[in-house]
């Protein structure tokens, strides 16, 4: 497809139409552009966009283990290059030299009742980098929730409650992230299923089990994967997040105002709601509170337009984050992917939603992007103008609201965007596909993401309902990419691919989730052992041996289950403690917990927190939506990567810097008398923060005969001793202590006679 020129784009803050005529001009089926200043041009080399970004704290996590105490932090996405870190457990500095090719390490005297402390050292100086911390009995933290009270349907269908899918955000705006939850009720429907449902609720909780609030969506919406998709972002980079998600008449919010008339009941006998308001809702993340609520964009509109009279295809629903200006954060809702695809972006200004574009597979020169959507999305700057596209399935929308290519492949239900095929340009998009009409007998594809290209395909004659890529093979550059071969969901054979379209193996690992767990930088297999009776699965991490063609278990989380059917996906997957390697959160048996594991293996390799990576941080928000996929960078992350260039990002919410000007503390411990046979000097010397250097010289008649003095490299504390061999004399010592920020304290002397008898 040829490029297309860009109409200009809107700047922030532009609110040039309202709800009310967006909708009315897709009822006409119109497209609606908000606010779309003229003259605007893309941006040069020198005006490249910073984006906003929450400021976390370095996640510090220390697990005991049979070899001691695994320590890890995170390294963010400002940090210089340069930066190293000392650990300190019980305030004394437990490595030799700084860790400099990591941001982990294994403490063999580290025990349950170690406290911990990590200090950075920059080439502007040292600070702490973390307060003290204790480290895990285990290796998973619980997060304690409240399970909401089962009820029985109006036909008559008892159901309970289990903990759905997560998404994080930091709420509170202290850099640490809290936890949003959906609660699904045991008789939640896929929309081809009738049937009532219980009400769907949004909990919010800090790490440590503290419920801030918790949303009733109420009857009007009804639950299963692709009714509620949860976003929750700093959108209006204020340092907090929010929560915006779909409402409708008699939603609750989290101090217990009711949105719409509490008692409407637009349920059918089916259980489906295809009448009656519906709405979308900026809830404060703090608090729950809702702040702004507008209609819904697109309205369902006559429910046989989207393909079915019963209410299937016209309630899919995604949703996504986006910086499509490069610099602030727009939500995107949508509705429809088998027949008509309407995407809606918003801003959100602190008090008010504002359309920012509507576009719509209807809108003449868009039809190409009907029937291509998936039971998900990905976003991220495809085409390298520093602004996100909207990855849509089969085709990709820009960002400005127009159609940058659709493929023609149609419908799919797993889809992974990142630079999987480092020889090729830019990024790729590695998909399944369902129709295989639409697609030509292609059952996955890898194509370019800026131009839709198809680099190499995978032939199938059936929905081929799983694939995924990720690096799993060191004997090939690149990501591969797999795909079942029978097309059914746990299939072990099918099309092993290397990044340039080999096919390397008909064994395939699982094809569910992929995950960053182990020491390497190969990826692992996250999948389940599914139980059909009760519909849920035991989770496993697995390594892929590339050799013997089969999976090797590392790690089985207990008393955990997964979520989504045969899906096998954790509640959340995401770079949440430690390290740049991620977490799995999965809910307990019962429901009564979240619980976060994390690696201990020691790796030697160090990367920026993923979370602050562009492609990363917004797929973390968007892995809740329908078919959920695993996040990935937007570099290549694998066997022989280059290091990844520091993100253009700037801290919304950065902590005003402590500036250090407390002097070291010195005490002259040697010689304690004014006459020696020999001089012997040790200075003691203390630093809240970390000592650089301790120094005695020795002086004759004031002129510098002797200088001495220890590197200490960060020590709260150190010892400097020497032994000067001098004639007989009068001396001097005059002793210090430099700290990492450049603090000097106070120099004292000491008179001595070397050479004199002592006795």
């Amino acid at each position: 497809m040829a490029p297309h020129a860009r109409p200009p784009r809107p700047a922030r803050g532009s609110r040039s139409f309202t709800t009310a005529l967006a909708t009315a001009a897709l009822a006409l089926g119109g497209a609606v552009a908000v606010g779309l200043p003229a003259g605007a041009e893309p941006p040069g080399p020198e005006q490249v966009p910073v984006r906003d970004a929450e400021h976390l704290d370095r996640a510090p996590v220390a697990v005991v283990t049979e070899g001691g105490a695994y320590v890890g932090w995170r390294m963010l996405g400002l940090d210089p290059e340069e930066i190293v870190f000392n650990v300190f457990r019980d305030g004394v500095k437990v490595n030799d030299a700084a860790v400099a090719g990591s941001t982990n390490l294994l403490d063999p005297d580290g025990a349950a009742g170690s406290v911990y402390r990590v200090q950075a050292i920059t080439p502007d100086g040292a600070f702490w980098a973390t307060e003290e911390f204790t480290p895990w009995a285990q290796n998973h933290l619980d997060v304690p929730l409240e399970v909401p009270e089962g009820g029985v349907t109006p036909d008559g269908v008892a159901y309970e409650y289990r903990a759905s899918d997560a998404s994080v955000g930091d709420l509170d705006g202290d850099g640490r992230l809290e936890i949003v939850l959906l609660w699904n009720p045991t008789n939640a429907k896929d929309n081809s299923q009738s049937g009532h449902t219980g009400n769907v609720y949004v909990d919010a909780y800090t790490l440590d089990g503290e419920q801030l609030w918790r949303i009733d969506l109420g009857r009007n919406i009804r639950a299963g994967a692709h009714y509620t998709q949860l976003m929750v972002f700093d959108l209006d980079s204020d340092g907090r997040a929010e929560v915006a998600v779909k409402t409708a008449d008699g939603t609750v919010d989290g101090v217990g105002t009711v949105i719409g008339d509490p008692e409407a009941d637009w349920r059918n006998e089916a259980g489906y709601v295809l009448d009656g308001p519906e709405l979308l809702t900026v809830f404060d993340g703090l608090t729950g509170a809702a702040i702004d609520t507008v209609d819904y964009v697109p309205p369902r509109g006559v429910v046989d337009d989207w393909g079915d009279g019963y209410g299937n295809r016209v309630d899919r629903f995604l949703a996504a984050v986006a910086y499509l200006d490069g610099e602030h954060p727009s939500v995107v809702f949508t509705r429809g992917y088998y027949t008509r695809a309407v995407l809606a972006a918003w801003d959100f200004d602190g008090e008010r939603l504002a359309l920012r574009w509507v576009f719509d597979s209807d809108e003449p020169g868009n039809e190409a992007a009907a029937g291509q959507g998936n039971h998900n999305l990905s976003v991220a700057d495809v085409d390298g103008d520093h602004r996100d596209e909207i990855v849509f399935g089969s085709a990709t929308i820009d960002d400005d609201g127009t159609l940058a290519y659709a493929t023609g492949l149609g419908h799919g239900d797993a889809m992974h965007v990142s630079d999987l095929v480092p020889s090729n340009d830019g990024l790729e998009v590695f998909a399944v596909h369902e129709c295989m009409d639409c697609s030509g007998g292609r059952g996955a594809t890898m194509r370019d993401a800026a131009t839709g290209e198809i680099l190499w395909s995978i032939p199938a004659t059936r929905d081929t309902g799983r694939g995924a890529a990720a690096d799993i093979d060191p004997r090939y550059p690149g990501a591969e990419g797999w795909a079942v071969g029978s097309g059914e969901w746990d299939d072990p054979t099918g099309y092993l691919m290397s990044a340039d379209g080999e096919r390397i193996g008909s064994s395939i690992p699982a094809a569910n989730f992929v995950v960053q767990w182990d020491a390497d930088l190969l990826y692992e297999i996250a999948d389940h052992v599914f139980d059909d009776v009760p519909r849920t699965g035991d989770p496993y991490v697995y390594d892929w041996d590339h050799e013997a063609g089969e999976q090797v278990e590392i790690f089985a989380p207990e008393g955990v289950k997964t979520n989504n059917d045969t899906k096998g996906n954790p509640s959340l997957q995401a770079d949440l403690f430690g390290d740049w390697r991620e977490e799995l959160v999965y809910r307990t048996e019962d429901s009564t917990a979240l619980r976060i594991f994390t690696t201990t293996d020691v790796t030697e390799h160090r990367l920026r927190t993923l979370m602050s990576d562009p492609v990363y941080r917004l797929a973390v928000a968007w892995q809740n939506v329908a078919y959920n996929q695993p996040p990935h960078t937007s570099y290549f992350l694998g066997e022989g990567m280059a290091t990844p260039p520091a993100p253009r990002i700037a801290y919304t919410n950065a902590p005003e810097p402590v500036v250090d000007t407390t002097r070291p503390l010195v005490e002259l411990v040697e010689p304690t008398t004014g006459a020696v046979e020999e001089l012997t000097i040790r200075v003691d010397a203390s630093d809240e923060v970390g000592l650089a250097r301790v120094v005695a010289n020795v002086y004759a008649d004031g002129v510098l005969v002797r200088s001495t003095q220890s590197r200490v490299d960060g020590d709260l504390t150190a010892t400097h001793t020497a032994t000067v061999a001098l004639p007989p004399g009068d001396y001097t010592v005059r002793y210090n202590a430099h700290d990492l920020n450049g603090n000097v304290s106070r120099t004292y002397e000491h008179d001595v006679t070397v050479g004199a008898a002592t006795g």
